[in-house]
């Protein structure tokens, strides 16, 4: 909480004149027009799992946040820790080159990434660390890998990906192509997208059956097998795909795409990007079918949400053959690759991840947010209930009202981004049982409040339950 803040809307006063008006005047935001009414609020401060907001009628409110920041602030804001290791790393030094020069934060990194990463009996885990300094970069750079590891193995037209339908992997230009294709944010750019070859999305985890997931991965091995001579590798989120839906699938199916890769010669890349660091229940969602992946990319919450900072993984394997290659480097260096402060955070982050408190926190988070969300199903407007780890979906039968469930949200003190039909939440790790019941109370409420009038003029049917 913040001193001398109450919840809720507080009293006009000491507005800075026109700071919203001056945004939208210059700054783009994401996936939003350049437009002098675009919505907005101004984050005053931050504290814990809070936020206190002004809106641009100079109202104040305190609101959880129920995003942890896109999915990255997991231990919480101004956390000691990371506060800590940034000021020490700040009072050294804050950045250098990373060509022809190393530094402590960055070993320490790597060591801890790979000790951390998914492996198995017969299976050696990814062992070689690439730091990008986004997401979106690190998995360009997994798929740059990718097509030089096949060129290093005698296999150059191998340069195309098996990716599935309802995949999310970022907005450059290689990862848009690994997106998908038809319900994905990037279909307006269709002529400078790669030609990928795409799979099914797979069977719903609430739902699928061994014969569902059987189905699928049939028609996934016959994809691998008709285009295996241009396949480099297979692309997918494990086990929760997320700005393509929030959609959960069965652990199962990695197996079946692990099976794939391997008869095929192909890689197996995972994009951990949103998954990793226990969002899912488990440290890594390749954890939960024991599936080690040849290439595995992580970020948001590497930093703890302090500082912008992803990682692209590898097997000893790979990296020895495209170290041997005619390359004979692996193409790729970004100005701000191995940012020391970027990784003294990230370090001290990991350790509060490895002292293992993240697996109570995620269960507790993820038992409030299947209690607090089951009576949203008595809603009309709601299709759909799922949750899995500390993610928490209403998923409706039309599209979200995002300006009118968003300020809703904010009048019962939380924060939610919605999107497509989808009102969710991932909560920050450190959330407690009361603020779990006050971020599921406000999404149902606002889901309610915007949403249920419209629903009764349909009666759909009913469909969803709790997962």
């Amino acid at each position: 909480m913040f001193p001398a803040r109450g919840a809720g809307p507080v009293r006009q006063d000491a507005v800075q004149p026109g700071l919203i008006q001056r945004d939208r005047a210059r700054l783009w935001h994401p996936y939003a027009p350049a437009s002098a009414d675009l919505p907005l609020w101004e984050v005053e401060a931050a504290r814990g799992v809070r936020l206190r907001l002004r809106g641009e009628d100079g109202a104040r409110h305190e609101v959880i946040d129920a995003m942890s920041s896109w999915w990255s602030v997991i231990h919480g804001y101004r956390n000691p820790v990371l506060d800590a290791a940034a000021t020490a790393q700040l009072a050294a030094f804050s950045h250098v080159m990373f060509g022809g020069l190393t530094h402590a934060p960055a070993v320490e990194l790597a060591e801890r990434l790979v000790a951390m990463a998914p492996a198995a009996p017969g299976r050696p885990g990814p062992e070689r660390v690439f730091l990008a300094d986004s997401g979106s970069v690190s998995v360009e750079v997994a798929l740059k890998l990718a097509v030089q590891y096949q060129t290093a193995r005698g296999r150059p037209r191998r340069q195309r990906f098996l990716s599935l339908r309802g995949g999310y992997h970022g907005d450059t230009f290689a990862a848009m192509g690994v997106c998908d294709p038809v319900d994905g944010m990037h279909t307006a750019f269709p002529g400078l997208l790669a030609g990928n070859i795409f799979a099914p999305r797979p069977p719903a985890a609430a739902s699928a059956t061994p014969e569902t997931a059987q189905a699928w991965a049939a028609v996934v091995a016959e994809l691998a097998a008709a285009h295996s001579a241009e396949l480099a590798a297979i692309v997918v989120e494990p086990v929760l795909q997320g700005a393509g839906g929030m959609h959960a699938y069965p652990a199962e199916c990695l197996a079946l795409l692990r099976e794939v890769a391997d008869r095929h010669g192909l890689l197996l890349i995972f994009d951990e990007i949103a998954t990793g660091f226990g969002r899912t229940g488990e440290l890594f969602a390749a954890d939960h079918a024991g599936v080690v992946p040849d290439i595995m990319c992580v970020g948001k919450a590497l930093t703890g949400g302090y500082l912008t900072l992803a990682a692209m993984l590898c097997t000893a394997e790979v990296a020895t053959a495209v170290s041997g290659g005619q390359a004979g480097a692996l193409l790729h260096g970004p100005t701000f690759m191995g940012n020391p402060l970027a990784c003294a955070v990230a370090n001290a982050s990991l350790g509060i991840i490895e002292t293992g408190g993240w697996r109570a926190d995620v269960a507790r988070v993820g038992t409030g947010l299947a209690t607090g969300l089951a009576s949203a199903l008595e809603l009309e407007a709601v299709r759909e209930v799922r949750t899995i780890g500390a993610v928490g979906v209403i998923e409706l039968h039309d599209a979200v009202d995002v300006t009118a469930v968003t300020a809703a949200a904010i009048r019962h003190g939380v924060w939610v981004r919605p999107f497509r039909n989808l009102v969710y939440t991932m909560p920050p790790y450190v959330s407690t049982t009361a603020d779990t019941e006050q971020i599921t109370a406000g999404m149902v409420a606002a889901v309610a409040e915007v949403h249920e009038a419209r629903a009764h003029e349909r009666v759909p049917a009913r469909s969803g339950s709790v997962s």
